[in-house]
């Protein structure tokens, strides 16, 4: 297939730019909150996949597919899960590091097994759980501090982060869905088309919210307008690219090579923010990358 292997740059470039807008939302939770830097990504993000879906239509020439129930019913499943997701990382990086939450979340290749394992009925093999519990030790590894005993305060980030991760892979698995089974249209329009259909339903229910319970977050989003929009464009192209991604291959594929930015995300935080991550942190993260690594390539065809 001419596009066959163009998920592999289309993942790259959404690791790389939602690293970029995680570090915009960390700066904005101080200020607006952990529902209120949520929301941004979403009601921010909304006219910049409007715009893209817009380019795409004129550069093919088409308009988008009609969006029928199914894609419809996933695409709310993944916006909620993507919602829940968000906040949950969001607040877990009040605790903990940048670099460290980012390995929390990138469990999420580790749970979708065992999901499927535990719900579907998927087989693991004995080296699929030694895979599996690699990975969770790397969890328990980085999650561990000097002194700390098991505890609220050294388990409730990590129980945060990987829920958090949790709820990343069900909201994978709902774009996924939706945009397969859009009737029509190359993967391009159908990403895009899924991605205004996602985030307009976020902007819906989070403005919503927000107006009834937390008005005073929403009016701090749009008084840090500027950063706000950083953060809502860094999202939505992340986004774009993510959808992309899932177009082409299935979304364990491309969340497996999503694991870069596990690294990129320490060296970010020891950049930026001075935050140290110890020898014990590092191996920890090995762990979880090598963990599902090894979990995602015995899960491979041959």
């Amino acid at each position: 297939m001419a596009f066959g292997l163009l998920w592999i740059p289309a993942t790259i470039l959404a690791s790389l730019l939602q690293t970029a807008r995680n570090l915009a939302q960390r700066s904005l939770t101080d200020v607006i909150g952990v529902i209120g830097a949520t929301q941004v990504r979403f009601l921010f993000g909304l006219p910049f996949a409007i715009v893209f879906l817009g380019l795409a239509c004129l550069a093919l020439q088409t308009v988008p597919p009609p969006i029928g129930w199914p894609s419809l019913a996933y695409a709310a499943w993944g916006a909620l899960a993507q919602i829940a997701a968000t906040a949950l990382m969001l607040a877990t990086m009040r605790e903990r590091s940048f670099a460290v939450v980012t390995a929390y979340t990138k469990t999420e290749p580790v749970q979708v097994a065992l999901f499927g394992a535990m719900l579907l009925g998927d087989h693991l093999t004995a080296a699929k759980f030694l895979a599996i519990a690699i990975a969770t030790a790397g969890v328990i590894v980085v999650s561990w501090r000097t002194g700390d005993r098991l505890s609220r305060a050294g388990l409730r980030p990590a129980v945060l982060g990987i829920v958090s991760g949790a709820f990343f892979a069900m909201s994978a698995i709902g774009y996924r869905g939706a945009i397969q089974a859009l009737p029509e249209g190359g993967f391009l329009i159908r990403s895009s088309t899924i991605l205004v259909l996602g985030l307009g339903l976020q902007t819906v229910l989070l403005t919503v919210y927000m107006l009834a319970a937390n008005r005073q977050a929403l009016m701090a989003s749009l008084r840090e307008w500027r950063r706000s929009l950083s953060a809502g464009f860094l999202g939505a192209a992340a986004s774009q690219f993510w959808f992309i991604g899932f177009s082409l291959t299935s979304a364990a594929n491309v969340r497996t090579l999503a694991l870069i930015e596990v690294p990129l995300a320490q060296i970010l935080s020891r950049k930026l923010f001075s935050e140290g991550t110890s020898r014990r942190e590092l191996a920890g993260m090995a762990m979880i990358v090598g963990g599902v690594g090894l979990l995602m390539w015995l899960s491979t065809p041959t």
